[in-house]
């Protein structure tokens, strides 16, 4: 191998005659005759070699068979393009290097599937052969922005006095939320370490113990049901601060992800980020995550389908709409196919009406009189040529169905500035959801949120209003960052710990050192988790998390490539005392 001494993105018309060595891959090769033009590539760029058989001194048949992907090195002088053959799209278009030497490092065996387009093969075999699917431009530049956000996000919390921390990844089991990874311990026969879901009682430690501002880039794991912007492993940007309140954490995470967009993507958000509770992005948006890039409110109209002839709304909690401008377009068959969309989040139908004319037409618009209907379009500021949609039914159904309706309309009408960013705060979280398969309360952020001042005294009379101190960090329709104001009382934490139906006996047992860390003065302290992957995910423009990580799983939590999980021999389950109950046969 020769010893480079450019890589094959930076060299210049600048650089004209001077000889110059470089390795890479092989990333086209055109024969024209008795000269072979190939493009050399790593992940910098791409260069045009030149081999003239007027000029290089070795065996052009053996460059003729140099074929995609093998790995060259080559020795030659750079010269200018001819002004015919220079690409304006190519940083090193204006010139190619003659030849004078090479030496193939390795011949590539047979590609799996061309590495020219994604498009070419389907995810899985990608996943397969993922060592492949890492060369294309496309998930490079993706890798050098999750490395950007890496330093950006370390940059800007060292500067503002933060720590970083390793916290462990073997843990103690604490089952709140979803379901652990277990390791099993050889040492303590019987006995099993958990993989933390997150660093929350270590970091809430941290603070007990003196170190004010914290943060740790850290893995966590998962065993839950997964989605497309889900992974079993997965990174957090992981934060907590004492002796601060809400607005200290917003000012500094909004500092945080100015600083971290305009260094990565030159993108200059809002400042300050606008603000929402919970309940008003539920009844206005249908979701927790509200995309506010477009507009499409969710509208109150069970006022009118109660002055209606249309009963079967009569007697339903809630009944929302959204109107559609231009949607009156819509055929029938579309309009059934929204309608199964809807089913899907258990909606019973879709009601719709077309604006036309003075009043409406079809769908239900017959048992709505004239006047009715001249009173929608005027409040509603309906013209001629929209639709309105509508579901029925009790309140978490219809908010759900429509939101989701919501964001399939945006993307058919094509209302999405993929271009933008718009952030937004989600406050005043309720503490608690009903589980109703366990007929309990559980938390709706994690056990130690603490509530709102004002709601402590909810927590006996009623504790099913009482509104949290969390907060979530929404970027178009994206979870970007989740956390709160932590309970530094071990007062009023034994009573969260109680209406989660956990007695002080189990409390201990499962959060021991941190209850009792809280009876060694704890300040008063919170935090936020960022999810990287998903940040990562806005900044490089795709929308699949896969497409972000290097190694991702599938959604069913394997890994192609490597063939994980696996069998194990049963000397290893032997030692760990473990044994594997197999399925009888029928």
């Amino acid at each position: 191998m020769f010893k480079r001494t450019h890589n094959c993105g930076e060299i210049r018309f600048a650089d004209l005659n001077d000889i110059v060595i470089l390795n890479g891959w092989v990333n086209k090769v055109r024969l024209h005759g008795q000269v072979v033009f190939v493009d050399i590539r790593d992940r910098y760029g791409k260069t045009q070699i030149v081999f003239d058989a007027d000029e290089y001194q070795g065996d052009l048949e053996k460059v003729k068979k140099i074929s995609m992907e093998d790995v060259l090195s080559i020795k030659g002088m750079v010269r200018a393009r001819v002004p015919s053959a220079i690409n304006p799209n190519l940083e090193t278009g204006e010139i190619e290097v003659l030849v004078s030497e090479f030496i193939m490092l390795n011949e590539a065996a047979p590609l799996p599937f061309m590495l020219n387009d994604r498009e070419n093969a389907e995810e899985d075999l990608r996943l397969k052969y993922r060592y492949l699917e890492l060369r294309m431009e496309e998930l490079q530049k993706n890798l050098l922005t999750r490395h950007s956000t890496y330093q950006a996000t370390r940059s800007y919390l060292s500067e503002n006095n933060f720590v970083e921390v390793e916290t462990p990844v073997l843990m103690k089991s604490t089952p709140e939320g979803a379901r652990d990874y277990l390791v099993p311990s050889r040492i303590h026969e019987g006995k099993f370490y958990a993989l933390p879901q997150s660093p929350q009682i270590y970091k809430q430690i941290l603070m007990i113990s003196g170190y004010d501002r914290y943060f740790q880039i850290v893995k966590c794991f998962r065993d839950e049901d997964l989605r497309a912007d889900r992974q079993p492993e997965f990174t957090q940007i992981d934060i907590e601060m004492s002796f601060v309140d809400e607005e200290d954490i917003f000012g500094y995470m909004e500092g945080l992800t100015r600083h971290v967009f305009q260094v990565v993507a030159q993108a200059d958000l809002p400042g300050p980020f606008p603000r929402m509770t919970y309940k008003d992005a539920m009844t206005t948006y249908g979701s927790d995550k509200p995309d506010l890039r477009y507009d499409l409110k969710l509208i109150d109209v069970k006022k009118f389908t109660d002055a209606s002839d249309f009963n079967a709304f009569s007697s339903v909690e809630i009944v929302k709409g959204i109107v559609v401008q231009g949607g009156a377009k819509y055929s029938r068959k579309i309009i059934d196919e929204l309608t199964e969309f809807v089913k899907k989040y258990k909606a019973k139908g879709l009601a719709w009406m077309k604006s036309q004319d003075t009043g409406f037409e079809g769908g239900i618009s017959k048992f709505f009189s004239t006047d009715l209907q001249k009173m929608i379009k005027k409040e509603l500021k309906m013209v001629d040529g929209d639709i309105l949609f509508m579901i029925g039914d009790e309140s978490k159904l219809v908010l759900n169905a429509l939101g989701h309706l919501r964001k399939k309309i945006a993307h058919k009408e094509d209302l999405i500035n993929k271009t933008e960013f718009s952030p937004v705060w989600i406050t005043e979280f309720p503490m608690f959801e009903f589980d109703d398969e366990q007929n309990r309360f559980i938390a709706m952020h994690h056990p130690f949120t603490a509530p709102r001042t004002d709601d402590i005294s909810l927590l006996d009379t009623d504790p099913s209003n009482a509104l949290s101190r969390g907060y979530d960090l929404t970027i178009n329709g994206y979870e970007i960052a989740g956390g709160s104001i932590r309970i530094h009382s071990p007062k009023v934490q034994e009573k969260i710990f109680s209406l989660l139906g956990l007695s002080q006996e189990e409390a201990i047992e499962k959060f021991g050192f941190l209850v009792e860390a809280l009876t060694y003065g704890a300040p008063p302290h919170g935090g936020i988790a960022f999810g990287f992957d998903r940040l990562v995910m806005l900044l490089a423009g795709t929308d699949n998390i896969r497409d972000v990580i290097a190694f991702p799983k599938t959604t069913s939590a394997a890994s192609l490539m490597d063939e994980s999980p696996s069998s194990v021999s049963e000397s290893q389950l032997s030692e760990l005392g473990i044994n594997i109950n197999k399925p009888k046969d029928p």
